[in-house]
């Protein structure tokens, strides 16, 4: 009893001198191999890809494209050089009175190309293309947006760890209150025991005595049922096996009250998550807008072609171009779309300066519970000594036989109690640290 108070007097006088060594560890560990962070990871890296491709559309792209036709029958192309040639080479032969230019026959030429093939290289370059650098911008943007949604579940989870573990501390140190209230009725049942074999008092109070015995010893096995509860659940949230021990750190000291003071909340990733939303529906408004821009495309084809599989010195061929696209008049469909995106844009801010409001005033509530739970802290310090005094007191005068074993129950109950609420009302204030820290994202996420 006495070293719980010297404890709880200590806490009071030291305020955060002393490290949580141990916490610290664990919210590494947690950090580091939670599923869900895992997850956020996984979705993380895929925004990066995304980022990369989007990057990769400025360089050129290059294909290796083939083709081999066989044909027949189908449309021909008539070609009458036999009508136009065979008059001249007739002619000819008459003025040379030989026979050196024989007579021709009109030419039918298959469209389809027959035993052909075309083998190249075909390479296209963006020379002017607005989408794409709009695209760009977008996908870094998202990526930005996945990294602080990662960064919001880290907090989040930073805040959970603390919360368990501070629970955890507080159902161990439960044990040890209930430890020393089963000490204290054992004495008495001892005292009492010992008195009605004297003839002092009567069977009832040693069977009171024994109820008491009864009594603290059930709420002592529900205190180890909590504690193990408590551990169970904090060895989960940081991916340990839910029986691994947990180690406790050796003090841990009452925040320090000016935390309460900082009530900012612009660094709370929330909103830097709608700003980032909000860049990106001007990225979005541009891209909507980049049809007013033409698009300028170049082409490069580098290649072989002949007929029978031949490779000569004609076969080898190169096709350069230029493309040029321009939307002209679409009935009013990018305009439209435009007008979608920037009423998209006026919700968002509007979503922006409500959660402003919203995290104020939660980082406003965090602050009035960690300043009550400091305040029920001192109260429920000053009610425990006041509480140990009452006991002593009534301890004494009952083994001079002055006060009733009633009155003796009553001071030890209120000595239990007060007890229990210093250790309750000690963890309430590191908890409510911690919801202040996830209330104005004070906490440095590593």
């Amino acid at each position: 009893m006495k070293k719980f108070l010297t404890f709880l007097l200590l806490l009071l006088c030291v305020g955060s001198t002393h490290a949580q060594i141990h916490l610290e560890q664990y919210i590494r560990t947690g950090l580091s191999s939670n599923e869900t962070i895992r997850q956020q990871q996984f979705l993380l890296d895929k925004s990066l890809w995304a980022l990369k491709e989007a990057k990769s559309l400025f360089l050129p792209n290059v294909e290796l494209n083939g083709t081999y036709t066989l044909a027949g029958g189908g449309r021909t192309v008539d070609i009458p050089v036999g009508d136009l040639m065979n008059p001249v080479y007739k002619t000819l032969n008459q003025l040379t009175s030989t026979n050196n230019f024989p007579q021709i026959q009109n030419q039918s030429v298959l469209l389809n190309p027959n035993n052909f093939y075309d083998v190249k290289l075909h390479t296209t370059y963006p020379v002017i293309n607005a989408e794409i650098a709009y695209n760009k911008k977008i996908r870094s943007q998202q990526y930005d947006l996945q990294k602080i949604e990662t960064d919001i579940y880290k907090r989040e989870l930073v805040k959970e760890i603390k919360i368990a573990y501070y629970n955890y501390l507080q159902a161990t140190t439960a044990i040890g209150i209930y430890e020393n209230a089963l000490a204290l009725v054992k004495e008495n049942e001892r005292i009492n025991t010992s008195l009605f074999n004297n003839q002092k008092v009567n069977r009832t109070a040693v069977t009171r005595s024994n109820n008491e015995v009864t009594k603290i010893t059930a709420q002592l096995n529900t205190a180890m049922i909590n504690r193990d509860n408590a551990g169970d659940f904090f060895n989960f949230l940081i991916n340990q096996p839910l029986n691994t021990p947990i180690l406790i750190d050796s003090l841990i000291s009452i925040p320090d009250p000016h935390v309460a003071t900082d009530t900012a909340v612009n660094r709370r990733e929330e909103l830097l998550k709608l700003h980032t939303a909000a860049d990106i529906n001007k990225n979005l408004v541009g891209l909507t807008n980049s049809y007013k821009i033409p698009k300028l495309n170049s082409f490069l084809d580098l290649g072989s072609q002949a007929f029978d599989f031949k490779i000569n010195d004609k076969s080898p061929y190169y096709f350069f171009g230029i493309s040029l696209g321009w939307d002209i008049f679409s009935g009013g469909k990018n305009k439209y779309k435009v007008k979608q995106v920037e009423a998209e844009g006026k919700v968002i801010a509007s979503q922006t300066s409500n959660t402003e409001q919203q995290l104020k005033l939660q980082v406003s509530i965090a602050a009035n519970a960690f300043n009550a739970a400091l305040i029920n802290y001192n109260a429920a310090v000053s009610q425990v000594a006041s509480s140990e005094k009452y006991y002593k007191d009534e301890l004494r005068l009952y083994k001079e036989g002055i006060a009733l074993y009633i009155e003796l129950l009553d001071a030890q109950n209120q000595l239990v109690s007060a007890q229990l609420q210093a250790n309750i009302s000690l963890y309430d204030t590191l908890i409510k640290q911690a919801e202040i820290e996830r209330a104005n994202a004070s906490f440095i996420i590593q």
